[in-house]
């Protein structure tokens, strides 16, 4: 069965969502985050994606605090991501309670480290961000295009360790659209190993159904549950 990882996006606190990684399309969608992740836990969630929008921006981590209240007070394993930079970045979050951390500009921007944190923290903490505009690569919070082609981009990383990657299409991110399938396909043909969680344009639970039926091992969805698409009673009946 396909994972469900619903994702909660934090700006100065809060609980918000962008639409295609704009920060002047944001919407706050509840001031305590804590109580978004409570609420998942209790309808069956077991994973959640944080990501520090504000980290993404500063180039640092900013919102470990509310990373610390969600694994302080409940079991979900987080993966946190978002302006992790250094390897001080790594040690905050997960002291923090993170049990995994996403990495995407950096591993474009300054592969050293991301290869460094691979080699120390181990393949199981460390997920690969793959963002990908027109099957190229973007970073900084989708702000920078590259020109890194997505598959010999995956493929590098692959062989250096990589089991996990979050790709995320930015074209569908937030729209509502319907998710990438074609794409994920496309990957898991190349890649039939690779833990790949799909992310961005999740609008229903049809559309995960679709994921689920292409063979994709996990999901990550946000703005269909906060706009009502996908409810709390559709993930409790989900893990039924």
């Amino acid at each position: 069965m396909i994972e469900l990882i619903p994702a909660i996006d934090i700006i100065a606190g809060k609980c918000v969502r962008l639409s295609q990684g704009d920060y002047a399309k944001k919407i706050v969608y509840n001031e305590n985050p804590l109580e978004v992740a409570k609420m998942f836990e209790d309808n069956g969630i077991k994973r959640l994606h944080l990501v520090d929008l504000d980290g993404a921006k500063a180039q640092h981590i900013v919102n470990y605090k509310v990373l610390n209240k969600i694994t302080g007070n409940t079991k979900l394993i987080v993966d946190f991501g978002g302006g992790l930079k250094t390897d001080e970045d790594l040690h905050i979050a997960f002291d923090n309670g993170a049990s995994m951390v996403t990495g995407g500009s950096i591993a474009v921007k300054n592969p050293s480290i991301f290869e460094s944190w691979l080699s120390t923290f181990g393949r199981e903490k460390i997920i690969l961000g793959a963002d990908v505009k027109g099957k190229k690569i973007a970073v900084a919070g989708w702000i920078e295009d590259t020109d890194k082609e997505l598959m010999p981009f995956l493929k590098d990383y692959i062989q250096k360790g990589i089991n996990k990657v979050i790709c995320t299409d930015i074209a569908k991110d937030g729209m509502l659209q319907g998710a990438s399938v074609q794409l994920y396909k496309e990957i898991l043909q190349v890649f039939p190993d690779l833990f790949l969680i799909a992310s961005g344009g999740v609008s229903s639970i049809q559309d995960i159904k679709q994921l689920e039926e292409a063979g994709i091992p996990a999901v990550i969805f946000g703005k269909a549950i906060y706009e009502g698409k996908i409810s709390m009673k559709d993930i409790a009946e989900w893990y039924k």
